[in-house]
């Protein structure tokens, strides 16, 4: 269900990653005059956000089960790289780890964070989602999004929230700080899939979407403290047309 990235979508995409190729705040953000229901005729480049038809986020509700490969997840430990980006928290991760599925392996490449979740479970949102980012050799995305409700501290975001930096699009790496994003994975690992799009703007119709069907937990504690950066920076749910949602047994 992957399709390949152009040159440009690829470099868009890799504006969550890396801070250089990032859009200034000010081109787009999550409301007014500049939030999502302008995204498409902000700029020429954006007009996918009102033109696609395999937009993200979708709320998921009628699925078709089936036989799906599972995700082999192989993540190492990562020093901790933290930026804000002028519209998320985001975390650069080490080269080295990565998911393989279906044959194809992908490498990590960071992971970020909407507030609520922008995908939707049967009308549901969840507090927090967390979205990991791959890329193939091929120059294929993939992203596996992990949702979360409210419960117990979840130790992974202690670590990146404890270093939030102080100031936005200059990279914070915490001194002596390693991070193992397989900490946050739940213990079961059974998935929604189908194509999708990036959730911000150029929102190329490039990506491979995982969603895991097993929330985790993290505090209240821990919501408050992104809701201190972030009270909200999610795309509202987008028509599904013709695709399917395709579901792990």
């Amino acid at each position: 269900m992957t399709v390949r990235l152009t040159v440009t979508a690829l470099l868009c995409a890799l504006a969550f990653p890396m801070s250089a190729f990032a859009e200034p705040a000010h081109d787009w953000g999550y409301e007014g005059k500049h939030g999502p229901q302008q995204w498409g005729t902000l700029k020429s480049e954006f007009s996918t956000c009102k033109l696609g038809h395999h937009q993200s986020p979708i709320d998921i509700r009628a699925t078709t089960k089936g036989k799906l490969d599972p995700i082999a997840f192989d993540y190492k430990p990562s020093a901790l790289r933290v930026i804000d980006n002028g519209h998320t928290i985001q975390a650069n991760y080490d080269a080295g780890s990565g998911i393989t599925i279906g044959g194809v392996h992908y490498d990590l490449l960071q992971f970020h964070f909407h507030t609520p979740s922008e995908e939707h479970i049967n009308g549901k949102a969840y507090p927090l989602v967390a979205h990991l980012v791959h890329k193939s050799a091929e120059g294929k995305l993939a992203v596996v999004a992990v949702l979360f409700k409210e419960g117990k501290e979840n130790p992974t975001l202690t670590s990146v929230f404890s270093h939030l930096p102080a100031e936005k699009g200059k990279e914070v790496a915490a001194e002596g700080v390693t991070l193992d994003i397989a900490s946050v994975l739940p213990a079961t690992q059974g998935y929604y899939n189908f194509a999708g799009s990036l959730t911000t703007p150029p929102c190329s119709e490039e990506v491979n979407w995982f969603v895991l069907k097993t929330p985790v937990e993290m505090s209240k504690a821990q919501l408050a403290q992104f809701h201190h950066v972030y009270k909200h920076n999610a795309r509202p749910v987008q028509p599904l047309h013709a695709r399917v949602v395709m579901e792990s047994m």
